[in-house]
C-alpha cells in the first residue's frame, strides 16, 4: 500500500455513496487538526472515493488543497462496490464498554473530547443509578454513602453530589 499525497481537486465523492455522514464533518476535521492525517482516503483508479468521504468532506471545510491518498487499484469493481459499503458498516457492528470508556475518557486531561462526538453519549449509555423497577421511587438515601457521583450527559464532567 502507497499513501500518495493528491490534490483534493483530483479525487471526487461516490456520486451514489449511500452513507449520510454530514453530522460527522465536523467531528472528523476537528480530529484532523489535533491529530493530523492518521487515516488516507482510498479511491480507485479514476480518483472516485472509495473509504473516506467524511475525511474529503471534513479537508474541504478546512480549505486543505492536499489530502492523503491511496489508490486501491487491486479491487475488482465489485470489490470496489463492496468494500464501499463494508467499510462502512464494520465500524456499526462495534459497541463500546461503556466502563472502559469512561476510564479512557477520564484519563484524558488536555485534548476536550466533546470535539470529537464524546459529548453526545445518551442519558442510557451512563449509569448513575442503582438498577430499580420502573415503578420503584427513590430518594437520595437509596443512593447509600453522604455523596454520589453524577456525570453529565452533555461533556461527561463527573461531580459528586451531597445527599
Amino acid at each position: 500500500m502507497q499513501v500518495v499525497a493528491k490534490s483534493i481537486d483530483e479525487i471526487k465523492p461516490y456520486e451514489n455513496n449511500p452513507r449520510d455522514n454530514d453530522d460527522a464533518v465536523d467531528a472528523v476535521a476537528n480530529s484532523i487538526k489535533e491529530f493530523g492525517w492518521q487515516q488516507p482516503i482510498v479511491v480507485d483508479n479514476e480518483g472516485v472515493i472509495i473509504a473516506g468521504h467524511t475525511r474529503y468532506k471534513a479537508a474541504k471545510k478546512l480549505g486543505l488543497k492536499h489530502v492523503p491518498v491511496v489508490v486501491a487499484d487491486n479491487l475488482t469493481p465489485d470489490q470496489v462496490k463492496a468494500y464501499r459499503l463494508a467499510d462502512n458498516k464494520t465500524a456499526e457492528l462495534a459497541d463500546w464498554d461503556m466502563d472502559l470508556l469512561n476510564d479512557e475518557l477520564d484519563q484524558i486531561r488536555n485534548i476536550d473530547m466533546s470535539d470529537f462526538g464524546f459529548d453526545e453519549l445518551d442519558d442510557d449509555q451512563i449509569d448513575t443509578e442503582p438498577k430499580v423497577d420502573d415503578n420503584e421511587e427513590l430518594s437520595l438515601d437509596d443512593f447509600g454513602d453522604d455523596k454520589f457521583e453524577v456525570v453529565c450527559p452533555k461533556c461527561g464532567f463527573r461531580f459528586n453530589v451531597d445527599n
